[in-house]
């Protein structure tokens, strides 16, 4: 027997349901305070930092990614996607031709008068910077929502809280180490308390020795070094593997670091970009904090 008109349309209405909500207008803040609309859920992203690759991916919509730029290499899927030039300048006719209906710009990182040209076009640019671990799932969310894969990036977003709380709960009370992070090193540079590797060292009971530059990632002399001696060194080097950063300062065996041999390698990527990934790069950094207070 034939199903009667209206519930015909009621099974077709539920039918489409995923449909229209995905083509239903999304709204989110930025890490710039402003409010960013799209007509529908992204389809097309153009990611431009590494950063912003992760976090996109880790909200559940790599798939939509269409562009990033040089060192997005995580996850592996990244590295097939098209790159747009480097995080500091950008190939723009390569990626206005991708046509992207959502660009991720980072806040101090991309060319601001590049990123002013996309949104003269047309295009939606939303800026994220995390500045601390909930900024971290907080841009997950606000991702997902976007692109429409709401239920992915909750559940990520609400993974690496637990991993973080969990972190801060086990150090809390944690000996304090006093501790210079080298983020590089022609120029020597390295962050104060209100970067986000700052509260990473404070989570793990580490005092950051130039915690209270004014600068977020401020240049600093190898004599300020010598003088704060600390009792850890910590760096992230070049690479992945990459510790010649930390050999330079064994020329100095009456610093506490290098006497007790606290000189610590934790792979940049797990600490230097605000991802999921950090909580990893939290966890490794507060293991080699546990070594230091050992060798007491």
């Amino acid at each position: 027997m034939a199903r009667p008109v209206w519930q015909r349309w009621w099974i077709l209405l539920l039918a489409l349901c995923p449909v229209l909500a995905l083509s239903a207008p999304r709204c989110a803040v930025d890490d710039w305070g402003r409010e960013v609309c799209l007509s529908g859920a992204a389809q097309r992203i153009a990611a431009l930092s590494p950063g912003a690759t992760e976090l996109v991916f880790a909200a559940g919509a790599g798939a939509h990614v269409v562009a990033v730029v040089a060192y997005s290499d995580f996850p592996p899927a990244a590295q097939a996607v098209p790159s747009v030039g480097s995080h500091t300048r950008l190939d723009l006719e390569a990626l206005v031709t991708l046509r992207p209906d959502l660009v991720i710009a980072w806040v101090t990182g991309n060319p601001a008068e590049q990123i002013e040209t996309l949104a003269d076009l047309g295009m939606p640019v939303f800026y994220i910077e995390p500045r601390d671990f909930d900024g971290v799932s907080t841009a997950i969310e606000r991702l997902a929502y976007l692109a429409g894969t709401e239920a992915e990036g909750e559940r990520v977003a609400a993974a690496f809280r637990a991993g973080m709380a969990e972190l801060a709960a086990r150090y809390e009370a944690a000996a304090p180490v006093p501790v210079f992070y080298q983020v590089w090193d022609e120029p020597l540079m390295t962050v104060n308390n209100d970067h986000l590797i700052g509260k990473v060292l404070t989570l793990c009971g580490g005092v950051n020795v130039f915690g209270d530059l004014d600068r977020l990632v401020p240049r600093i002399a190898v004599e300020s070094v010598l003088v704060a001696n600390p009792e850890a060194i910590v760096a992230g080097g070049m690479g992945e593997e990459n510790r010649h950063w930390l050999t330079y300062w064994e020329q100095y065996p009456h610093l506490q670091a290098v006497a007790r041999n606290n000189l610590f390698f934790v792979p940049p990527s797990l600490i230097q970009r605000p991802t999921p990934r950090l909580l990893e790069g939290s966890r490794i950094l507060c293991q080699k904090l546990e070594q230091a207070r050992a060798r007491r």
